[in-house]
């Protein structure tokens, strides 16, 4: 059985799969009267062309340690974002494209409050919080054509690291 490493998550390295959301050192520009840094377009991101931007609320059960990894998917119409709305750590796994199905896939952890994009038809494990609660704003494509592609596992993957 494959057992792959958790690794911190880091723009270099996570962008071809997509983008990693986070505040910069210092902000584009200070707005609001002088309260407000605005960390401006942290993704690039992507609806298709007959698609449109929604916004849902997804709330996740908590994973653990080690994480038994079964299914990766893609979404061939549209990049998808995921947000947290909580200051906790989760688990992101992406695999490279091998002739239509998931490459060996990578695991990264997010810091405290990091969010990531992921780029159109990229492979990616489902939304895996590692703490409670699980409550993400999802940015994704709105639209009637099916936006979704699943690859199932034939041996499970263990996803294995430290969860602090």
């Amino acid at each position: 059985m494959l057992n792959i490493q958790i690794s911190p998550l880091a723009a270099e390295t996570f962008k071809s799969f997509g983008d990693v959301i986070a505040l910069r050192d210092i902000p584009d520009k200070i707005i609001n009267q002088g309260l407000c840094g605005r960390h401006h377009n942290l993704a690039r991101m992507d609806f298709g062309l007959n698609g449109i931007a929604g916004i849902s609320l997804f709330d996740a059960k908590q994973r653990s340690l080690p994480y038994k990894l079964d299914m990766m998917e893609r979404h061939p119409e549209g990049s998808q974002a995921f947000l947290p709305m909580s200051q906790n750590p989760f688990l992101v796994i992406v695999a490279p494209d091998n002739d239509g199905k998931p490459g060996t896939p990578m695991a990264f952890k997010t810091a405290p409050g990091e969010g990531v994009n992921y780029h159109i038809n990229t492979w990616h494990g489902v939304l895996t919080p590692l703490f409670r609660p699980g409550l993400f704003a999802v940015i994704d494509r709105i639209g009637s054509s099916q936006n979704l592609e699943e690859y199932w596992f034939k041996t499970p993957i263990t996803i294995s690291g430290d969860a602090s």
